[in-house]
């Protein structure tokens, strides 16, 4: 499955003209999380049939699948590592306390427990730059970590459920909380507090996902009321916001393209939606064949994203020679 056109290339047109092109739907359940490796052309997935899948997106193969029954499968993020993944845990919380596992895709062994989340990871983000990562967690804290180490290196407290994330250089850190509040952290003097907080204007609704753009301009937040907000990084102000329809039960998560010039996302009527932040327009809407699209993210490399509910689907443009008719690839056999 090669895709023809250059990210530096992405416009209205080529955006507009993303169509799926692969499906897998032997999944036994919800997709809870997927994530994309920076470097190299792969995908894995997180879902409530405990089962970690790993993707070659070039192809669109299946490479591997692990079952997790005893802790099971919930958030999940690449290290830098193209093997290994950093996975929370959905069972058992209260009597292992092993709410993290870095785990090897390549033999199948857990190399490391990370204990302290009490409640579930609702949040997983790996640094850019080492081996720190963060963990937000319905217990109300956000835990730093280091791949190398069992410990917890830091400990935030905090007010509300938390979503994290690192910006493309490892250099801040952002965490929303309660009320729509946004602090950014200094993340080699975290200790210190924030050095700056935004807040959404107006809305006061828990932001369930963040994201900063590749150029670390712009900020993407999802809110748990439906809305997303583009926000300037720097200064913290609004620069464009959607709104979807109510999605009860299901959180939605939105993507920027790699150039941070679109946004896309699901919704709860079933389609997926494409905006042009620069002209706040809506350049495609679709229908996502799948439902409600609970993730989404846009390729680092590629001219691609997935979307997935209880089904995974790869979308590129349609003037590809390999895209086809939407369920015409089940690409598992």
């Amino acid at each position: 499955m090669k895709t023809t056109s250059s990210l530096a290339e992405l416009n209205d047109e080529i955006v507009g003209s993303m169509s799926v092109a692969a499906v897998f739907s032997d999944f036994g359940g919800k997709i809870n999380a997927l994530d994309f490796h920076r470097a190299e052309d792969l995908l894995v997935t997180a879902s409530e049939d405990d089962s970690v899948r790993l993707y070659d997106i070039a192809n669109a193969k299946l490479l591997k699948t692990t079952y997790h029954k005893k802790h099971g499968a919930d958030r999940i993020c690449f290290t830098h590592h193209p093997s290994s993944v950093i996975c929370s845990s959905k069972y058992n919380l209260e009597s292992t306390g092993e709410s993290l596992r870095y785990l090897s895709m390549y033999d199948n062994r857990c190399l490391r427990y990370f204990k302290g989340h009490r409640e579930r990871v609702v949040s997983l983000s790996m640094s850019p730059v080492n081996d720190s990562f963060m963990s937000g967690s319905l217990d109300h804290s956000v835990r730093i970590w280091d791949l190398r180490v069992n410990a917890c290196q830091g400990i935030l407290r905090l007010r509300g459920r938390p979503s994290v994330a690192y910006d493309q250089q490892g250099l801040v850190f952002a965490v929303a909380m309660e009320g729509g509040a946004i602090k950014l952290f200094d993340s080699r003097s975290y200790d210190k507090g924030p050095f700056d907080t935004f807040l959404v204007g107006g809305d006061m609704a828990e932001v369930c996902d963040i994201k900063f753009s590749n150029d670390g301009k712009s900020m993407l937040l999802t809110t748990t009321s439906n809305n997303i907000y583009v926000l300037d990084a720097y200064g913290g102000d609004k620069r464009c916001g959607f709104s979807l329809d109510p999605s009860p039960n299901t959180t939605i998560e939105a993507t920027f393209t790699p150039d941070g010039q679109y946004v896309v996302s699901g919704s709860g009527d079933g389609n997926l939606h494409a905006w042009s932040i620069n002209t706040r327009n809506k350049v495609a809407c679709w229908d996502s064949h799948i439902g409600i699209a609970s993730c989404l993210k846009w390729a680092p490399r590629r001219v691609m994203f997935v979307a997935a509910s209880s089904v995974l689907t790869f979308w590129i443009p349609n003037n590809s020679e390999s895209a086809t008719e939407p369920g015409t690839v089940n690409a598992e056999t």
